[in-house]
């Protein structure tokens, strides 16, 4: 293999040196755990680890749902927006695909959160596990989604021993398997909208 003269070693270096300072600051592979909860864009590259928590695949999860200790399925994906434009007077009528199975609980994983809507999260999560903190709860959303980072986080900070993170979402999810049609879970809803008379 021949040899690069003197100044084509440097222009080559220079070159290397160029594409590392054009890589994105936010790089997939060196994405750090924040210390406590994410409050920046809630769609990014997320860290490929959550402390206290296991994070799966697609192929884990399957496994998981298919063994005899079947998961309590938490989907944190934010609801779909009406475009801006969208024509008037056209009914709207979103459709949230996800995991056959799952509760469906609407930005439990914004920070920041109101506290009744943490507090309803956990209950909920208390019910859907029978209080028990080691069941085995799988959170997710979309892929690179910070939601169920946040969320599983919450989770183990909570006490939780259980939490599997499914960051590839829905999305990893319907390669290979079907989805289904998900309603947002009643109790979560209920709490979100107005009462009358307030």
């Amino acid at each position: 293999m021949a040899r690069l003269p003197p100044i084509g070693r440097l222009a080559a270096a220079l070159a290397a040196l160029g594409c590392l300072a054009a890589a994105p600051a936010d790089s997939p592979v060196n994405v750090p755990e924040p210390e406590g909860l994410y409050a920046g864009p809630p769609k990014g590259y997320t860290p490929p680890t959550l402390k206290g928590a296991a994070v799966i695949d697609a192929d884990a999860l399957a496994a998981l749902l298919a063994g005899p200790d079947k998961p309590v399925l938490i989907d944190v994906a934010a609801p779909d927006r009406k475009p801006s434009n969208f024509p008037e007077g056209r009914l709207w009528l979103p459709v949230h695909p996800s995991i056959p199975g799952s509760v469906w609980l609407p930005l439990a994983g914004a920070e920041p959160i109101a506290p009744e809507r943490e507090a309803l999260f956990y209950a909920r999560v208390a019910e859907l596990t029978g209080g028990d903190t080691a069941k085995p709860v799988v959170v997710f959303c979309h892929v690179e989604c910070w939601g169920s980072w946040n969320a599983a986080k919450r989770l183990v900070r909570k006490g939780y021993t259980g939490v599997r993170w499914f960051p590839e979402g829905v999305e990893g999810w319907q390669e290979k398997h079907e989805t289904a049609t998900l309603r947002e879970d009643p109790a979560w809803k209920a709490a979100a909208e107005p009462q009358a008379g307030r």
